[in-house]
């Protein structure tokens, strides 16, 4: 159980943001898809926040969500060093939350997920690739719901991919990351709810951070 102060951080932090951006709680609620009861229990310390609580909370905040995670209670060790990438302390999160929770045995690094991303963008160039792009990712995205923002980001991803104006090359990049997700061959499996598509998260960042280049 999270101690008391701990809980108290994490609400303290949530009223701060709220009233920074103007929301109340009946608001974020909107935003979110969370329950108003919920969110008012999460900031009163009465309700663990689970991490796709914090996900949305932090999308929709306009914050960091280490620092929601670190306010929540869990233990996440050590500072962030001023050399390392957004992306890769996202990694050093996740590894950590894992060991934690001891929810998967093997080790999530950043290495890990651009050895699929490499494999899948390759496939995406294949006709079978291509057609598992173009057939199931509507599926998969109803499948999955609205799990956090980065589902906006694979949607306009899709529309870029099928945009016949797309280069080539872009599209083998773009292509990989929609694999990677439709496919569902996780480093964190999905079904490790609710941390089961963090990683899908960092694939799309990496293919972002690719293409802005």
């Amino acid at each position: 159980m999270l101690e008391k102060n701990k809980e108290q951080n994490l609400g303290l932090l949530i009223k701060t943001l709220l009233k920074k951006h103007s929301l109340s709680m009946r608001k974020l609620s909107g935003l979110t898809g969370i329950d108003t009861a919920t969110i008012s229990r999460i900031v009163n310390g009465k309700q663990q926040a689970k991490l796709n609580h914090l996900q949305q909370f932090a999308y929709h905040l306009n914050t960091s969500l280490e620092k929601l995670i670190e306010a929540a209670g869990y233990e996440m060790g050590g500072g962030k060093e001023e050399s390392k990438s957004e992306i890769q302390y996202s990694v050093d999160t996740i590894q950590k939350i894992l060991q934690s929770f001891k929810l998967v045995d093997t080790q999530f690094t950043l290495a890990h997920v651009e050895k699929e991303l490499a494999k899948f963008e390759q496939y995406a160039q294949t006709e079978e690739g291509h057609r598992i792009i173009c057939e199931d990712f509507k599926k998969k995205i109803e499948q999955v719901g609205s799990v956090g923002p980065f589902i906006e980001q694979l949607k306009q991803m899709n529309i870029q991919y099928c945009d016949p104006t797309t280069l080539s090359a872009e599209r083998a990049v773009i292509g990989s990351a929609l694999l990677y997700f439709i496919l569902s061959a996780d480093i964190i499996p999905d079904y490790v709810y609710p941390i089961g598509y963090l990683d899908d998260t960092i694939a799309v960042q990496l293919v972002l951070k690719r293409l802005a280049k």
